[in-house]
């Protein structure tokens, strides 16, 4: 199951955040706090936009994605920029990932978003892999993914998860 984030699942996040960073070898770099975290994703002005993977059997959180707004001056319109979309390793091979990028997907479609673009590693083969797989390709310079057009109504399209 997928759904936006709330408040009382800061300290979910956060620990997944710091789980992320010690993937990719970076543990010392995040330093943000539950209370950043709480005030990027529900102060005043919310700066950054959460939704959380639930497993379906347990209810227990497996997964988040956390993003924010771009902007295209080549399109004239919004994107998603995803920060980070992390799904726990015991959870991995469940749709979990791909049900957050589908939301993410779903988002963008309805509200006329023209693009979703991220970050991955040069040496993440299986999650290089598994976003190709997707219809999202690499940026030449910037190894960024982006996934627009027909991949992007498709994966927005595909029936909700859950």
């Amino acid at each position: 199951m997928i759904r936006p984030a709330v408040a009382s699942d800061i300290p979910s996040i956060h620990a997944m955040v710091r789980e992320l960073a010690d993937y990719e070898k970076a543990l010392s770099e995040a330093v943000a706090t539950e209370a950043q975290l709480q005030a990027a994703l529900f102060g005043p002005n919310p700066a950054a936009f959460a939704h959380i993977a639930e497993d379906d059997g347990t209810g227990e959180t497996v997964g988040f994605a956390l993003w924010f707004l771009n902007f295209s001056t080549w399109t004239g319109v919004h994107g998603i920029y995803l920060e980070d979309l992390y799904v726990r390793p015991e959870a991995r091979g469940g749709g979990h990932g791909r049900a957050l990028l589908a939301q993410l997907a779903r988002i963008c479609v309805e509200r006329g978003y023209g693009r979703m673009d991220w970050s991955v590693l040069d040496w993440n083969e299986p999650s290089i892999g598994f976003y190709k797989s997707l219809g999202a390709f690499p940026q030449d310079e910037w190894t960024v993914f982006r996934l627009t057009g027909a991949p992007l109504a498709a994966l927005g399209a595909a029936p909700a998860a859950g």
